[in-house]
């Protein structure tokens, strides 16, 4: 989601996406797959530690076949779509959401033959997407986010398109609210 919202292209026919419908571990076999279609093409996967883990075994595949794929991945140690709901729709009531036990990236890649990256300096984030971008191998680049930011608008389980959360408010207590916006324009939260 946040690749849809930040992300611009400059060409048509450039994104693969399973549309926020939930399908955790979709952009690693579809990566793979548009770089067997695509072989001199740049493609990168941008996705959460999560959705990686989820399909990580397809890195094998990505090594059989040299393809210089490049995953991107977001990582907040948290499920964080899933937190988000938790924590914006449950009343702050977190259920295995949280993964304090997530591998070395870095190793990972090594182990499958590729090339590993981790950045958690937003000073040295320019130059290490462009050392993945230059790299002519598979790269895993775990780029470290902060655990709790959130990615709007999102709209709640069983509620229509004018029903979206925008964004996040605070509190006269100084907690952080969703931001319920009706068809009229009327904030509900």
């Amino acid at each position: 989601m946040w690749a849809a919202q930040h992300f611009a292209f400059e060409e048509p026919n450039r994104w693969m996406t399973s549309g926020g419908l939930g399908t955790m571990g979709y952009g690693l076999p579809a990566a793979i797959g548009v770089q067997l279609a695509h072989p001199k093409s740049l493609v990168v996967d941008i996705a959460g530690e999560a959705s990686i883990l989820m399909n990580m075994q397809e890195m094998s595949t990505a090594a059989q076949y040299r393809l210089p794929v490049k995953i991107f991945i977001l990582n907040n140690q948290y499920m964080g779509m899933v937190r988000q709901w938790q924590e914006l729709l449950h009343g702050g009531r977190y259920s295995e959401s949280y993964t304090d036990s997530l591998p070395d990236f870095v190793k990972l890649a090594e182990a499958y033959g590729a090339h590993g990256i981790r950045c958690s300096d937003p000073a040295h984030l320019d130059a290490a997407i462009k050392e993945m971008i230059d790299t002519p191998r598979a790269v895993i680049f775990d780029c470290l986010v902060d655990q709790k930011e959130n990615c709007f608008p999102m709209i709640p389980s069983g509620k229509a398109h004018n029903e979206m959360i925008m964004a996040e408010l605070e509190d006269d207590a100084g907690l952080e609210l969703g931001n319920v916006i009706d068809e009229k324009g009327k904030m509900l939260v």
